[in-house]
């Protein structure tokens, strides 16, 4: 959830995640600590992921909470972060799994191209300075018929920051075969409470 490109929000104002870090999870949505906000991931993961086991790419994975879903759910995953704090946390997290957490920035992350069947993002892109080209990035990391699982959505009355679905769409139409929006925000299960900004996921096909 956190990487060397969009540590500059849209306010500019610099986050320093590793002194973040040790609260990070105290986020209903984050630590995913409460019962009922780690089964509605859970719930939604098994429906964005695939069903046999695949290698996922958590990309700003932050503490490692949805790498840790997606690894009890079978899959083999590789979580990325620039963090070195949250890379240690994450590490901490995925202990025994079939998971491994790497420091680097998620707009370029070190891994090899078409070595993953899912790239996997929450709360990520809308910070990144160029999305359309991180997008085509990514996509050389995914293997012929991956998908992408991205998670966004536009917070602030005031002065909102992030990026709506329909524009998240329109950057993917170079990159993807399939797009399709799932919209997050009528679930207050998933972030502990009820939200009324615009939040969704959006799956999308290579």
């Amino acid at each position: 959830m956190t990487n060397e490109s969009g540590r500059r929000a849209a306010t500019g104002t610099e986050v320093d995640w590793d002194a973040q870090a040790a609260a990070f999870d105290d986020e209903p949505d984050h630590g995913l600590r409460a019962p009922e906000v780690r089964a509605a991931w859970a719930d939604r993961l098994r429906g964005w992921l695939p069903g046999r086991p695949a290698d996922v790419l958590d990309l700003g994975c932050g503490t490692g909470s949805l790498s840790l879903l997606a690894a009890e759910q079978g899959h083999r995953v590789t979580g990325v972060d620039s963090s070195p704090a949250m890379v240690g946390l994450a590490r901490a997290k995925l202990t025994g799994r079939d998971a491994a957490v790497l420091q680097g920035d998620a707009a370029a992350p070190p891994v090899g191209e078409r070595s993953h069947d899912v790239v996997l993002v929450r709360h990520v892109l809308w910070a990144l300075p160029d999305p359309a080209r991180v997008l085509r990035h990514w996509r050389t990391l995914l293997r012929p018929g991956g998908r992408f699982v991205l998670v966004e959505g536009v917070w602030g009355a005031v002065s909102p920051v992030g990026i709506p679905a329909a524009r998240l769409v329109s950057l993917l139409e170079p990159v993807a075969l399939r797009t399709r929006v799932e919209r997050l925000s009528g679930d207050p299960l998933l972030w502990g409470r009820a939200v009324d900004d615009e939040r969704y996921a959006v799956l999308a096909t290579v």
